[in-house]
């Protein structure tokens, strides 16, 4: 990892924290999208990051027989990249001792890139893209699968179990949303009979999809994959439904929310939506999740949405570094956050030399009543 001049007021804050009785605060920076048409997801990750903090401080935590307060240092990207790369040197001048985030694949690549300069450690609890791990920075993680593996896994299900022949494919054109896309096409190719009669796009903010619908209406499409957020899936849907398409839709991790049924209101239909989850737990691990859930809900009144599981995780993961390390220095714990090995509430969490996580999980979803329900999950 390359380390600069920046990390110098890391090892100014553990000398002092060492002297006089002084408590050394560690700092976590945390960044989502609080506003703007993702805040549910962005708040969802942040109520979670606050709450293993929560936990972590009034447990107790020493590190290197000293005790320490983690501070967190929570950040708004608005999923948009600009924004992102904003408040990662924001971040970075307020010297953290690591990153949780971020969720878009859009904003956390341009904003690795910052942190790698300074030297800073990343975990990412959902972002997806396979670009992310692929520049090959030291201290860049994710504690989700990529979307190699969703799009392979989404492409093989809809043509093996929801036997789709003739596909349309629709990208909102951020980087999350056409490389799901574009992976999803690969998943689906050379399937027996298996055509991708169109591909559209439109954008992540866009409230009309009539036209490319319409476009998409003429081919007759028995399944349609769209990548891209929540936000725009559930209007999408509504317009599908009032154009009379009668094709299945399908997507990734980005709008298999609970949210997804209340923005699509009629156009969910039953069984007709299908999804896929960058995570996921079965067997005596779903007990462990439940717990997590509901621990979740009676601190914050409200449910999980997506990622708050894998954001918990994520600081669970980075702080047992620090402790095992005895450092809360990024170049420090970073050699024990490579070789860890973390019982957590999504499971194991251990990396490969990229800064995947190993033997990563995906769940599979439909909707019935409105509701998410889960189908299985693969590895």
């Amino acid at each position: 990892m390359q380390v600069t001049t920046r990390l110098i007021p890391f090892a100014i804050a553990l000398a002092f924290a060492g002297s006089a009785g002084a408590q050394q605060v560690v700092k976590l920076g945390h960044v989502a999208p609080i506003s703007g048409p993702s805040a549910h997801l962005g708040k969802d990750m942040e109520n979670a990051a606050r709450m293993a903090v929560d936990e972590l401080n009034a447990k107790g935590v020493a590190i290197n027989g000293q005790k320490v307060t983690i501070q967190l240092v929570s950040e708004d990207d608005g999923a948009d990249p600009k924004q992102g790369t904003a408040v990662a040197q924001k971040l970075v001048d307020a010297h953290v001792n690591g990153i949780i985030g971020h969720l878009n694949s859009g904003t956390s690549i341009p904003a690795s890139k910052i942190y790698h300069d300074a030297g800073i450690v990343q975990i990412s609890p959902a972002t997806t893209a396979p670009q992310y791990t692929a520049q090959r920075f030291p201290g860049a993680f994710r504690v989700v699968a990529s979307d190699v593996k969703l799009g392979a896994t989404m492409g093989k299900y809809a043509v093996d179990t929801l036997k789709a022949k003739n596909i349309a494919i629709i990208d909102d054109r951020t980087t999350y949303g056409q490389g799901v896309a574009d992976q999803f096409a690969k998943g689906v190719k050379g399937g027996a009979g298996v055509r991708v009669v169109g591909r559209e796009f439109t954008s992540a903010t866009a409230t009309d999809y009539t036209a490319i619908l319409t476009s998409i209406k003429a081919k007759k499409p028995d399944l349609i994959f769209f990548g891209g957020m929540d936000s725009v899936a559930g209007p999408m849907l509504k317009q599908i439904k009032a154009l009379g398409i009668p094709a299945t839709f399908m997507g990734g991790d980005g709008m298999c929310t609970d949210a997804l049924g209340r923005l699509a209101g009629a156009g969910l239909g039953e069984g007709k939506v299908f999804c896929a989850e960058a995570g996921g737990v079965k067997g005596p691990q779903e007990k462990v999740m439940e717990d997590f859930r509901a621990r979740y809900k009676k601190k914050f009144n409200m449910d999980v949405q997506l990622y708050a599981p894998y954001v918990y995780d994520a600081v669970m993961v980075m702080a047992t570094a620090m402790q095992n390390a005895k450092s809360a220095d990024p170049a420090k714990y970073l050699p024990e956050l490579k070789k860890i090995k973390y019982e957590g509430v999504t499971g194991t969490i251990q990396f490969d030399d990229k800064g995947d996580i190993k033997d990563g999980a995906l769940t599979l979803f439909t909707y019935k009543g409105g509701k998410r329900t889960r189908l299985d999950v693969v590895r």
